[in-house]
């Protein structure tokens, strides 16, 4: 059995009158990829909030690596080793892609930022930007301008800059949204290779994409966990068809 890298204990969050997390129980596995499902406001994308510390929760803890950080804020996360990515892109348009990249790892590092000083003239910064761009396949588009990348781009530019912080563990929120069957193959084959190097935490609409990379799977619904284990048992769960996928009994999405 692989070490517990990431523990939740009874996780709550409220907005209003509206139950976002309700006392969540949830252990991820070193090495592991471990998908959360569930259908609109499950409350998916409020844990990983809580998770990368941009939300706090109104009880419960976070535990990571034996080590509590449920009041930490999200750059001191970062330096511990935990990256996120985002459902909508949050990239710096205007400047080129290596530029994004090696500003990712300055930040992280501590380092003022340098806007005046380019990437490329950092020797340091720029070996390491690279070996990031051509994990995920845009070594050959390092000086565009990021206004001038596609959608998918946009995605790969973005699980770049998480990998450039070297994480620990990955959290990712919809990496497949917007994308079309080509752009969707690439980023696809991206999370085939890093989860066999990361520990990744992720949310996904598209089952085909949770099935193909998931070792385990969590389904949420009004902030609870209903079912969690294997992709194999998560199909056959009656509980996940009826509350997730409705009566029809087909597993997709």
């Amino acid at each position: 059995m692989r070490p517990t890298i990431l523990r939740i204990a009874k996780l709550s969050k409220t907005f209003g009158g509206v139950v976002a997390t309700d006392e969540l129980n949830l252990d991820v596995e070193q090495g592991e990829l471990h998908a959360i499902i569930g259908p609109n406001g499950a409350g998916k994308t409020t844990l990983i909030a809580q998770l990368s510390g941009e939300i706090f929760p109104d009880s419960g803890r976070v535990f990571f690596q034996d080590k509590d950080i449920t009041m930490l804020p999200p750059f001191k996360r970062s330096r511990i080793g935990i990256a996120r990515s985002f459902q909508i892109t949050s990239l710096m348009l205007e400047m080129n892609v290596i530029d994004n990249v090696a500003l990712a790892t300055q930040a992280n590092e501590g380092h003022s930022y340098k806007f005046w000083k380019s990437a490329r003239d950092d020797v340091d910064l720029s070996q390491s930007a690279m070996h990031t761009l051509r994990e995920v396949g845009l070594e050959g588009r390092k000086f565009e301008k990021v206004q001038n990348l596609s959608h998918g781009e946009h995605r790969q530019l973005e699980i770049a800059m998480a990998l450039a912080t070297q994480p620990h563990l990955l959290l990712l929120d919809e990496p497949m949204a917007g994308m079309g069957s080509e752009e969707g193959g690439k980023i696809l084959e991206i999370l085939k290779l890093l989860k066999k190097r990361k520990t990744i935490l992720l949310i996904e609409h598209d089952m085909d994409v949770v099935f193909a990379l998931a070792d385990r799977i969590t389904v949420l619904v009004y902030g609870r966990a209903i079912a969690s284990g294997s992709p194999e048992s998560i199909k056959a769960d009656e509980r996940v068809r009826e509350a997730y996928l409705g009566t029809d009994g087909d597993l997709t999405c």
